[in-house]
């Protein structure tokens, strides 16, 4: 690759049906290099699982997957769905071109047809056993994510002892790096709290969901 510094990789969530995946998906993606993570829809989600390490990556949020399309392009990204499709290729093969967001389906259901469109190429990770049909969706994105790394050539992190050494907590972010909360922005954002077909499913158990992208490093 003629420059390592211009090979960025995103995780756009989209559809995620359990809360506490996301947490646990940022874990993944602070360990192997992800630049930042997309929220798309509902900005609320639980941070249970994260072990501190939402504090390490980037959140960014928009409301459709045309907005997050447009940025991604914007950056000459390219969209890459993990799902088993006819033309999916193996991520083992590393069929990667540029810097690349993966968008990974629904926990139950898959990719939808919506989240399909916004792609340019599907990956997917070869199974050896006959136990079970898929992944759970965050094993899935570390495979993934792991695999691109070692493409992308990204620089091995620190050990000591027998793990690797994390960094200090960064200070502050700006505002830029969040979701402007314009009169049209909330209205929007209310609209969709009222819809079903949300970036989550309702689980008919009221929470208390945190809402990370107001909270983050407001401490």
């Amino acid at each position: 690759m003629e420059n390592e510094k211009k090979i960025e990789s995103y995780v756009v969530v989209h559809n995620i049906a359990k809360r506490h995946n996301v947490g646990t998906l940022a874990r993944s993606a602070t360990a192997f290099g992800v630049s930042e993570m997309i929220l798309v829809g509902r900005r609320d989600f639980n941070a249970f699982g994260s072990h501190g390490s939402t504090s390490h990556v980037r959140f960014r949020h928009f409301h459709s997957l045309t907005d997050a399309k447009t940025f991604l392009k914007e950056r000459d990204c390219d969209i890459c769905g993990v799902e088993i499709t006819e033309n999916a290729v193996a991520v083992n093969e590393h069929p990667f071109k540029r810097s690349t967001a993966f968008l990974l389906g629904n926990e139950g259901t898959g990719l939808s047809a919506k989240e399909c469109e916004i792609c340019d190429f599907f990956v997917y990770i070869p199974q050896y056993g006959c136990g079970t049909a898929s992944l759970n969706v965050t094993v899935a994105a570390s495979i993934v994510l792991h695999q691109f790394g070692v493409w992308a050539g990204f620089s091995e992190r620190t050990r000591e002892g027998n793990k690797f050494i994390v960094a200090e907590r960064p200070s502050k972010q700006a505002k830029k790096n969040y979701c402007m909360e314009t009169s049209e922005s909330i209205a929007e954002e209310r609209r969709l709290k009222r819809e079903s077909n949300g970036f989550f499913e309702d689980t008919g158990k009221e929470e208390s969901p945190s809402n990370l992208l107001d909270t983050l490093f407001d401490n």
